[in-house]
């Protein structure tokens, strides 16, 4: 089975293909996919495409889609893939990220463009391109892979979408009703059970609006990026503010599919409405702006992250994310994300929160571990750390949510609930004993992550001109540091980050930099060292790798004298090319260089392409391919790439 090797963020993937399931794009959303021989819709929405099974015939999969894509109700048909040693489907999108050698100009990126009938979507900088592939190119992944081995591309990314984790609650259950909310003022209790909680195992919530004496301010807008948004739900109904949904393009969020309900109990716990029908937000005044479509795709991921702040969002909370390292973020989504978090909010940055992920492992969510994101990890009602919750150095803080006793959080009016422990109440609720079907009981990251979303909204509500890094700064000074002493290693636990957050803490802490008053009544009750200096910032280990030394000639070199002779080489054997050429003095160059270098022979084709001459350089000839990748591996390990060609294609030329 041919297998594709990619570049993947700072990953290298290989990459097989599904023997199932294949993608397609509809011409319109009116398309009915059964009449075109699709058995079963398994995803709607993966890179742009809907992943399905087809009808079995007597024909292969390869020989089925080939025949879809012929078909005038299909744009666009691929394969999907997996990774090696994953079982979560991968789809290329289409578009490629192109990262030239800085001393290519635009003429000589059009060639290799051309080369493969690649269309430009974007021109980023003079070297970098967003290019995406026509009906005239390869598949994506082949033309990555090749366009990898071309000395004038320094780096070929092909854009994938995958599934992310989304991390709620292993048993996705929640709470209801304000005296039930534990996780924003424990007073030792279940309201309804005779159940021992904690005193004081809380985010000090209540204290902090008593502090503030409000319930935070109106004009914060923290936009939550996940998928099953109830906008009819009596908690966040008449607080959406420029909603949009990334799977359908528009304002018009997609509702009503079992199979997504994580986003409303999370928007629930950051902001649900103090109305009086059930449940409270830790900032129950804030905006609500639901961003629908969790992906993995980089062109997707800039989008939802475009969206949010040129819509005005101040805070972003993501209870989502992957501890799959073959899909850990890569250059391309960081620096999506910090922009994000630097040039937000009109440059003083959104504040943005990653859950730190429920695998139970001893690293976090590869998106939380993003030096400008609040990595949020989880505590229960004991304020012990949650078993499930990831730890790792990245950790910011950790906040209230099942583990114990779960919390109480909105639940979309679709949602079918679990059977892991029964049916029934038991779906929708940890003891089987229902607080209201529009509610039920939830916890894990993806409850944390909000919950300290919607303290954030109150400490902007007390000092808006807050800048993103000194959120995260207060945030990590205030917490509470539950555990051990000897956990925390300068003031920085693995399992609990600098604490467990002190919403009253931080909203005083908030109030001192703007220069009020912070003795309004709020309570500093919880545990906490006298002598906390930690600084709040985390750092990782450099990423960065060393380039090699570039042997591509300027396009404006060309100057000096050349000594060559000139015969005429038999179109037969193979050898290693290692340029694409316009211009003829670059010809030279490249060839004198790979002489004097290398110390091999070089061949030069002639051709045609688009209207101009082009000139691809090429060491060789070689009798086989076994000689030509030899050649191929010694001059890579000297920093010059190339790639084996058969000098059989020029036959036409000789």
């Amino acid at each position: 089975m041919k297998k594709y090797k990619v570049k993947s963020g700072r990953r290298n993937l290989t990459l097989t293909k599904s023997q199932i399931y294949v993608g397609i794009k509809p011409q319109s959303f009116n398309t009915d996919p059964h009449q075109i021989g699709v058995q079963k819709q398994v995803l709607q929405h993966l890179g742009g495409f809907q992943m399905v099974t087809l009808k079995k015939n007597q024909h292969s999969l390869d020989d089925q889609l080939d025949d879809l894509r012929k078909s005038r109700s299909i744009a666009v048909g691929t394969h999907v893939y997996y990774a090696e040693g994953s079982k979560r489907p991968i789809i290329p999108t289409g578009e490629i990220f192109i990262h030239f050698n800085k001393k290519t100009n635009k003429e000589e990126q059009k060639i290799v463009l051309d080369e493969f009938a690649l269309q430009i979507v974007e021109q980023r900088s003079t070297n970098f391109v967003i290019a995406k592939v026509t009906k005239n190119s390869p598949n994506p992944l082949k033309v990555a892979d090749e366009l990898q081995n071309i000395s004038m591309v320094e780096r070929a990314e092909p854009d994938l979408d995958t599934l992310l984790d989304e991390y709620g609650p292993e048993d996705r259950i929640t709470d209801e009703l304000f005296s039930h909310s534990w996780h924003l003022k424990n007073n030792g209790s279940v309201v309804d059970l005779n159940y021992p909680l904690k005193v004081g195992a809380d985010a000090k919530v209540v204290a902090a609006w008593q502090r503030l004496g409000n319930l935070g301010s109106k004009e914060i807008v923290i936009a939550v990026i996940d998928n099953g948004f109830d906008l009819t739900h009596q908690d966040l109904n008449q607080k959406v503010f420029r909603p949009y949904d990334i799977w359908n393009q528009s304002s018009s969020i997609i509702q009503g599919d079992p199979r997504f309900t994580h986003g409303t109990p999370c928007a629930s716990v950051a902001l649900a409405a103090a109305n009086g029908k059930g449940i409270v937000g830790a900032a129950p005044m804030a905006k609500f702006m639901p961003i629908s479509g969790t992906s993995f795709s980089y062109r997707a991921t800039e989008e939802m992250f475009d969206k949010a702040v040129n819509n005005g969002a101040d805070i972003i909370s993501c209870s989502w994310g992957t501890t799959d390292i073959n899909f850990a973020p890569g250059d391309l989504k960081e620096a999506v994300i910090a922009k994000a978090a630097r040039e937000g909010r009109n440059g003083k940055g959104c504040i943005i929160l990653y859950a730190a992920g429920n695998d139970a492992i001893d690293h976090v969510n590869y998106y939380g571990a993003h030096p400008d994101v609040i990595c949020v990890g989880a505590s229960t009602s004991q304020d012990k750390h949650a078993d499930y919750s990831n730890k790792g150095r990245e950790l910011t803080i950790c906040a209230p949510s099942n583990g114990d006793w779960p919390i109480i959080a909105a639940r979309a009016n679709w949602d079918e609930g679990t059977s892991v422990r029964g049916d029934g109440e038991f779906k929708y609720w940890a003891d089987g004993r229902s607080r209201g079907r529009e509610y039920k009981h939830f916890g894990g990251t993806s409850s944390s992550t909000p919950l300290v979303a919607g303290i954030c909204a109150l400490m902007l509500s007390a000092n808006p001109d807050l800048t993103a890094k000194e959120v995260k700064q207060i945030l990590s000074d205030t917490a509470d540091q539950i555990g051990m002493p000897f956990e925390y290693i300068n003031g920085h636990s693995l399992k609990y980050g600098y604490g467990r957050v002190n919403a009253d803490k931080a909203v005083a802490e908030a109030i001192r930099r703007k220069g009020g008053s912070i003795a309004t009544g709020g309570s500093t009750s919880g545990t906490t060292s006298g002598n906390n200096t930690s600084t709040g910032t985390t750092t990782r280990p450099s990423t960065t790798t060393p380039t090699r030394p570039s042997t591509q000639p300027t396009a404006s070199a060309g100057s000096g004298l050349f000594k060559f002779e000139v015969e005429r080489q038999a179109a037969k054997g193979y050898g290693v090319q290692i340029g694409v050429f316009a211009k003829y003095a670059n010809v030279l160059i490249a060839a004198e260089a790979s002489q004097r270098e290398f110390n091999r022979p070089t061949i030069v084709n002639i051709n045609e392409l688009s209207g101009k001459t082009v000139y691809k350089v090429i060491v060789g000839p070689y009798f086989s391919r076994g000689s030509a990748d030899s050649v191929r591996r010694q001059m890579e390990r000297a920093g010059q790439r190339g790639f084996v060609i058969n000098l059989d294609q020029f036959q036409v030329l000789a």
